[in-house]
């Protein structure tokens, strides 16, 4: 079978691989019809996330049909479309029955004091392949496949399996709830969806703030208030538009690869930390494989972190949900400290939300399929790779198809 493979920072192929088999008695094998492109598969490409093995097939994100399951699986059958859930639990464990399924005690092979369980992520994930691919394993099917409805097409799935979880999870551990005033730090896929749970979960004002101005408008249509930071200082701006107080929650949806600003007033300061920013970039990431542009770390890696706190009202909360590696070490404690203020974080809880947000899209109320910007063909993974990795204006989320029809060998 063809799948997006990774050999090494700042290197991705389209390979033609072994299909998955059936390991565990609660297995399934899934034929992928869609999957999507990640910022957080930008991360292991462009060396900020260290830990990929040579070989992984990339990809969490998935959908597709069901064509052999586990005699452990009860739920599901032959020919019964799904989506896939990016992050792993057994729903079994203590940990997954609280609806901590990011924290399963048993998904991880490795331990329960490894990492979440996830397809195609650093090793310390777990041993599983992504869903760039024809066809995929995916453990515990009984809990990380959800049956999807005709009524909901791939496109409108797709979104499910990750970015818009990740975003409703984002809101959750950022506190929002009637009548708060929320900044959005990013406005990529994962930032817009954190708008739009943010305004779900009863915020009175959502600011939303990127460096891309294509990003911003989509964020203006869904109801936020816009800061440009090439444009103008963001945190003066969201103080401004507070009266000074600042946020009572604030989400960072950027991660490790943050971009500092090019021009305006923010420019001028972050040429100041031009220097602690590129130190810390080589203690984050030692091992880097830039190409033409491409594959380029963000600049500034603790950028987006510090301006969410320094937005904050004191006792606000921040969620944070872009990713960063364990070689991080910059967050700004002593101004956290100083505001007693709340910080949550980690990888969302998927299977405990994908049903509600799920049953959304079936009724109409939300259609995750606006945030689709571009649909390619899985030959052509490496291409659309290029430019989303370059953020190219237009390119906000890749959705990949597989080939219609498929024999399994």
């Amino acid at each position: 079978m063809k799948a997006v493979v990774f050999h090494g920072v700042g290197d991705i192929r389209v390979d033609t691989v072994s299909e998955p088999r059936i390991e565990q008695p609660s297995d399934a094998i899934v034929r992928i019809t869609t999957a999507a492109i990640c910022g957080t598969d930008l991360h292991f490409i462009r060396g900020t996330v260290p830990g990929m093995q040579p070989g992984k097939i990339l990809g969490h994100e998935g959908v597709g049909v069901v064509e052999e399951v586990g005699r452990d699986v009860r739920n599901l059958r032959p020919g019964d479309r799904v989506l896939v859930s990016a992050v792993l639990g057994c729903g079994s464990c203590a940990y997954c029955r609280r609806g901590y399924f990011a924290q399963c005690d048993t998904i991880n092979p490795y331990g329960s004091r490894s990492g979440t369980g996830s397809f195609g992520s650093p090793e310390v994930q777990g041993p599983f392949n992504g869903l760039q691919a024809e066809y995929a394993r995916v453990p515990a099917a009984h809990t990380n496949l959800f049956r999807l409805p005709d009524s909901v097409s791939d496109a409108q799935a797709i979104p499910l399996s990750d970015i818009y979880p990740t975003g409703y999870f984002a809101a959750v551990i950022a506190g929002v709830s009637d009548g708060n005033v929320v900044a959005v730090w990013g406005c990529g896929p994962v930032g817009q969806f954190a708008i739009l749970s943010a305004f779900q979960q009863g915020a009175r004002r959502v600011i939303a703030v990127d460096g891309h101005a294509d990003r911003l408008e989509r964020a203006r249509r869904l109801g936020a208030e816009i800061v440009n930071f090439n444009e103008a200082d963001p945190v003066e701006a969201i103080l401004d538009l507070t009266l000074g107080i600042g946020v009572d929650c604030a989400i960072d949806a950027v991660g490790v690869d943050a971009e500092s600003p090019k021009a305006g007033p923010a420019g001028d300061q972050a040429r100041q930390a031009d220097e602690r920013h590129r130190a810390e970039l080589r203690e984050i990431a030692p091992q880097t494989n830039q190409q033409d542009g491409r594959w380029k770390p963000g600049d500034a890696p603790s950028q987006a972190q510090s301006w969410a706190v320094e937005s904050l009202a004191k006792v606000g909360t921040l969620g944070v949900v872009g990713v960063y590696p364990a070689t991080d070490r910059f967050f700004p404690i002593g101004t956290t400290l100083s505001r007693n203020l709340t910080i949550r974080t980690g990888n969302g809880n998927h299977p405990r939300y994908i049903p509600r947000l799920l049953s959304m899209v079936e009724s109409g109320l939300v259609d995750p399929e606006r945030m689709l910007t571009q649909h390619e063909p899985l030959d052509d993974a490496l291409a659309a790779y290029r430019e989303f990795d370059l953020r190219s204006p237009g390119w906000l989320k890749v959705a990949l198809r597989a080939s219609p029809v498929l024999q399994r060998a």
